[in-house]
């Protein structure tokens, strides 16, 4: 499938848009092919664009002072990742996002990105929807992080994103969940 009949795909399961309003959209996105390993963002960064994953896999982390990992967030396919405070705040980036896999992208600027919102208003709905959406499994993502034990998190994972365990390295799933790498091989073996 083409770059944007995915995006197209993506779009009007929230909103409807007619041919020449998507032409419109995509024109203003660039496709672009990142490497395993490789920074779509680094922490200090001036950050411009956010990033739709047309396939591959992305992560989104900081470092702390000890260099400890922590990931916020893994971009599959159909989803979408940058530094959104950084992007939206117009300040320097606070994390990373590079690729887990190799990766084909679209990516958009924040002020094409607002100039369609202003003249597409099924554009400005699907956004709204999106932001509320992301805004909302990041709550309850924390939550889950404050209340539920490891074995509840990695349970939830599982359930909620199946694919991902096919997707990523152990050892950052394991980061994602803000345990070690042996903690969840227990967690693999018990579950099996």
């Amino acid at each position: 499938m083409d770059a944007r009949q995915i995006l197209k795909e993506n779009i009007t399961k929230i909103v409807e848009l007619t041919d020449a309003q998507l032409d419109d959209f995509y024109a203003c996105c660039r496709r672009e092919s990142f490497r395993k390993g490789q920074f779509l963002i680094r922490e200090g960064d001036e950050v411009t664009r956010e990033y739709f994953v047309l396939s591959g896999c992305l992560k989104t982390y900081f470092l702390n002072d000890e260099l400890k990992m922590t990931i916020l967030q893994f971009a599959m396919p159909t989803w979408w990742a940058s530094d959104y405070m950084a992007l939206y705040n117009h300040c320097k980036a606070a994390v990373n996002v590079d690729c887990v896999a190799n990766a084909e992208v679209l990516s958009i600027t924040a002020e094409d990105r607002e100039r369609m919102c202003h003249k597409i208003d099924a554009i400005n709905h699907f956004y709204r929807w999106r932001t509320n959406r992301g805004y909302a499994a990041s709550q309850k993502r924390l939550l889950s992080l404050m209340t539920n034990d490891t074995k509840k998190r990695y349970e939830d994972l599982l359930v909620q994103y199946p694919t991902l365990f096919q997707l990523v390295p152990k050892h950052l799933i394991a980061s994602y969940l803000g345990v070690s790498r042996e903690t969840l091989s227990r967690l693999y073996h018990a579950s099996r």
